[in-house]
């Protein structure tokens, strides 16, 4: 059943149209995500329909009285409020019961002989059992906890941004409504909580409608995606993968229909300059038909980015840190970690909010000192800090000089002299974007500047903190293309975990008490041996009895001979022969996603055969080492 209908809506911001006369509606059972590159006018759309903003032209109209809840991506929270006060500030019939049921809870604490409060507390605590309201109650604390909130009575001013944002999302979550609409609900969440989010929103029932850059929320939560491209809107059925297949069909499409079109116009305008006159009606209707014709073309330009900066020598020695200790107060951040950093490493950051990672690359870019140990850097190291706060950014200045200040002209990797302006064309800022204040830019505007200025340096070491915040999945595909071909070192706090599967090859796990553990692969292959609490593990046959345990398999070990049966033997030539091919496989596909860059239907397919292939190579060597252990 049709909830909402979005009709013929335009919306301007300065002199830039960011769309015009879209039209699409939305039902009850949608979960719809909301894709395009920063600027294209996502979170002005979820603002609209949100009914936060107005539109230029044309209106969002309900069926019926239906409740829609949205969480901005800069929520505006009252300050001197408590955390429980703002999750229950939403003015619905349900929320407003359960509020007024905890206030007077509060106040009868500190009067329990009222009787006038006693009998309020008595008939609101009927209403909510007559509405079966308990359960909205008990949802607050569950939620606001898996949040990671758990002092309910501390005021807004004293939580991090990120916690607002958290606060503000329970709120969201918690008011009942028909349609849902939330703008990047995954920045400032830990992997755990995404994972826990994900299950949340499969399960609640209602319209979803929201903008991220997750990939793989993407893929788990929506069954319909909505693009939008150049001011117009593409709706596509399915998930992110969906999508990807989908897209590449129309741009096929587009491409066949503006080839025949370009085919007709050439042949009209060889007869108009073969010295056509408008005497016969025919004749007027042909030229009429021309000028049609020529004013139907397709804009097939796509908005790729391509990123080929320059890059500073690196020598062997890159970063030491020995012994590293770092506390706050009584909390142990970091205790006793050591590590050696070589060239063209990629390592992938993660633990849980407020564990450390941050101070780590604040410690390596000499932003913090440590209690003690020692961060050695190599003499020919060239930090480019990428930082959540995008700190260095002067609003008062235009987008051009920014980027001047960092440099006037640089080199790329073709050994090509390229000026601040044509880098910037090549970041998707046009002639006109360039001169705009960095003030008026949105969101992901500002961060898709700041990479660039960092790379407009030159680096030959990269700090990423949570590099995925607010930049769209376009710049994010170029961006993980560039660090393909980037030959220094990389090390990346994220809770993206595409990028941090497409990107890094060492993982660092921190657990809140100081100790840092280190695993080889990419972030899917830590999950495997370390399950996200978040994530329903439950198995599907979990009601079966359970099977008698089997003996480990060094059990079996100690009850064998020593050396290898016949079928063994076989068994290991075979495996090392397929690991042979499947390791050249490895490379050639390793160097097929360096050189493809703009396709992205075919970096996903190399993507993806390179981690299965990775898996393939993990598991033949976990057998051949067994067999190995057998035969000593």
């Amino acid at each position: 059943m049709n909830i909402a209908s979005i009709e013929n809506l335009k919306k301007t911001y300065g002199v830039k149209t960011l769309f015009h006369d879209i039209s699409f509606s939305i039902a009850d059972t949608d979960k719809i995500g909301v894709i395009g590159v920063n600027g294209s006018g996502k979170t002005s759309l979820l603002k609209i329909i949100g009914i936060l903003d107005s539109p230029d032209a044309g209106a969002v109209k309900f069926f019926g009285t239906k409740r829609v809840e949205i969480l901005p991506q800069d929520p505006d929270l009252n300050p001197d409020t408590t955390v429980l006060s703002q999750v229950f500030c939403a003015n619905s019939p349900e929320m407003n019961l359960v509020r007024d049921y905890e206030s007077t809870l509060a106040t009868l604490e500190d009067s329990p002989e009222d009787a006038a409060l006693q009998k309020r507390l008595l008939s609101l605590s009927q209403r909510i059992d007559d509405e079966n309201l308990w359960n909205l109650k008990s949802q607050v604390e569950t939620i606001l906890s898996q949040l990671g909130i758990h002092d309910y009575h501390k005021k807004i001013k004293q939580l991090s941004g990120g916690q607002r944002k958290r606060v503000a999302m329970a709120s969201a979550l918690l008011t009942p409504c028909d349609l849902l609409i939330l703008d990047e609900p995954t920045n400032h969440l830990d992997n755990d909580t995404i994972a826990w989010l994900e299950n949340y929103l499969l399960n609640r029932k209602g319209a979803l409608l929201m903008v991220t850059h997750d990939r793989y929320f993407l893929d788990r939560v929506v069954n319909r995606t909505i693009e939008l491209d150049k001011g117009q809107l593409y709706e596509y059925t399915g998930n992110y993968s969906d999508f990807l297949e989908q897209k590449a069909n129309r741009r096929e499409a587009q491409n066949a229909i503006e080839a025949k079109r370009q085919n007709l116009y050439r042949r009209e305008l060889a007869w108009i300059r073969r010295g056509a006159r408008a005497r016969t009606t025919k004749q007027k209707a042909r030229i009429q038909r021309f000028e049609e014709i020529k004013d139907q073309a397709t804009d097939l330009s796509e908005n790729q980015m391509e990123i080929s900066v320059g890059f500073s020598r690196l020598g062997k020695k890159v970063i030491e840190i020995e012994h590293l200790c770092k506390s706050f107060g009584s909390q142990k951040i970091i205790s006793d970690f050591s590590m050696i950093l070589g060239p063209s490493e990629r390592i992938g950051i993660i633990g849980k909010n407020g564990y450390g990672k941050s101070t780590l690359l604040n410690l390596l870019a000499g932003k913090l000192k440590p209690d003690s140990g020692t961060i050695t850097l190599g003499d020919t190291v060239k930090l480019g800090y990428f930082s959540q706060e995008s700190e260095d950014m002067d609003l008062s200045l235009r987008a051009i000089d920014y980027i001047r200040e960092k440099a006037e002209v640089m080199e790329n990797s073709r050994g090509e002299t390229v000026t601040a302006a044509q880098m910037m064309e090549l970041f998707l800022f046009d002639k006109n974007s360039q001169w705009v204040y960095i003030s008026e830019l949105s969101g992901g505007e500002r961060r898709r500047l700041y990479l660039l200025g960092i790379l407009m340096m030159a680096p030959n070491v990269l700090l990423f903190d949570e590099p995925t915040n607010d930049l769209d999945i376009d710049t994010l595909t170029i961006l993980e293309a560039y660090l393909d071909e980037f030959q220094g070192s990389v090390l990346t706090v994220s809770h993206d975990r595409y990028f941090l599967d497409r990107t890094c090859e060492q993982i660092l796990s921190f657990d809140g008490k100081g100790q840092i553990t280190t695993q080889t692969g990419n972030y899917s292959d830590y999950i495997k041996k370390h399950p996200l609490t978040g994530l329903n593990t439950k198995s599907e046959n979990s009601d079966q009895p359970a099977k008698k345990s089997q003996p480990a398999p060094s059990e079996k070990l100690k009850t064998r001979k020593p050396g290898l049966t016949y079928k063994e033997k076989r068994e290991q030539e075979a495996l090392l022969l397929d690991l042979e091919a499947k390791d050249q496989r490895l490379d050639f596909v390793t160097q097929k996603l360096s050189e493809t860059t703009r396709d992205y239907t075919v970096l996903e397919e190399l993507a993806n055969e390179k981690a299965l292939l990775e898996d393939e190579l993990l598991t033949i060597m976990d057998r051949l080492e067994t067999l190995e252990t057998l035969e000593k």
